[in-house]
């Protein structure tokens, strides 16, 4: 008999060990990127680290805050792969200490005093067009804001919504900054009444433009110049408010960052991916030696009034209003 428990011990802690080494092996991203940016970085991870499991699930950007906010440090997230600023400071408590890391390459504005998290990429915004869709029914294309509650555009305008979506919040708080909260929040309620759909992500629009089930979208300057890059005929425009834009950034969850696993991702992450993600799909700069030029990507676009973005009470507070 005692033998027959040695032996069982034995086996648990067999079986502790392994679990121990399975579970260090597996690293966790979470991110809000778009799914073509996901797949690259996806298929670079394994190339880079084929000891590793490393596995990036998709969430909105609104549902990956509530996530880790809920969660905290036992959440089963090991890297926030991406997520707008503002969200970023909410989840402080949660968030490794990277003072030890580089980062020397990025601009110093971009940098944190607290180091809890480093610069991934800067979002910007457009009136994404689906000319084709326009002139088959007669319509022009769209100059100002104005000009998209009009009534035949009515059912053909597609937009993120703002709860969910980093891209659809930028154009709210853009819009609350230029005209007043009062103005901004009548102006879409108007809107609204054209809208074919508020969607759950900010690739939502430009992914209806693309099947045609919508003529207008506001949405990602960068995925509308992959869409062209594809062979998609869309197009890109601003309006005089300018291209509405915020920061993301990338993090470990607190305790993670003793695992080695986690910490070589996050090095090859944060480095040479983040640098593959400027040169493939978004130029627009975060590193100090940074020269990008991506066919079909918008060059000397007005930046638009994007000041308190990063205040994340604000953001609460606008989104209390939000009702659609």
């Amino acid at each position: 008999m005692k033998k027959f428990f040695c032996f069982a011990a034995a086996l648990i802690l067999l079986g502790m060990v392994v679990s121990c080494k399975k579970e260090s092996n597996q690293v966790l991203i979470f991110s809000s990127s778009e799914d073509f940016r996901i797949e690259h970085m996806q298929k670079r991870l394994n190339e880079q680290f084929p000891q590793y499991s490393v596995v990036i699930n998709y969430m909105t950007t609104g549902n990956l805050a509530a996530k880790l906010k809920a969660e905290g440090t036992a959440t089963d997230c090991d890297i926030v792969g991406e997520m707008d600023y503002a969200y970023l400071e909410g989840i402080l408590d949660s968030l490794a200490d990277l003072s030890s890391y580089d980062s020397s390459m990025f601009l110093d504005e971009l940098i944190p005093e607290h180091h809890k998290y480093f610069p991934l990429y800067k979002n910007a915004g457009c009136i994404a067009i689906n000319e084709k869709f326009l002139a088959d029914r007669g319509l022009p294309v769209p100059s100002s804001y104005a000009d998209l509650i009009k009534p035949e555009y009515k059912g053909m305008i597609s937009m993120p919504s703002p709860k969910s979506s980093g891209t659809g919040y930028l154009f709210l708080k853009n819009l609350v900054n230029v005209w007043g909260e009062d103005a901004a929040f009548a102006y879409f309620d108007k809107l609204a009444e054209n809208i074919l759909q508020f969607t759950s992500s900010g690739s939502g629009p430009v992914n209806a433009l693309i099947q045609g089930e919508a003529g207008i979208g506001l949405g990602m300057t960068m995925q509308v110049a992959a869409a062209v890059n594809r062979g998609s005929t869309l197009k890109a425009v601003f309006f005089d408010e300018g291209s509405p834009y915020s920061m993301y950034g990338t993090g470990i969850i607190k305790g993670k960052e003793t695992r080695q696993a986690v910490r070589e991702v996050f090095e090859f992450y944060y480095t040479t991916l983040s640098r593959e993600d400027k040169e493939l799909f978004v130029p627009e700069q975060i590193f100090k030696s940074q020269t990008n030029a991506i066919a079909n990507y918008p060059v000397n676009t007005k930046p638009a009034d994007m000041r308190g973005i990063e205040n994340l009470a604000e953001k609460e507070r606008l989104l209390d209003k939000w009702k659609y």
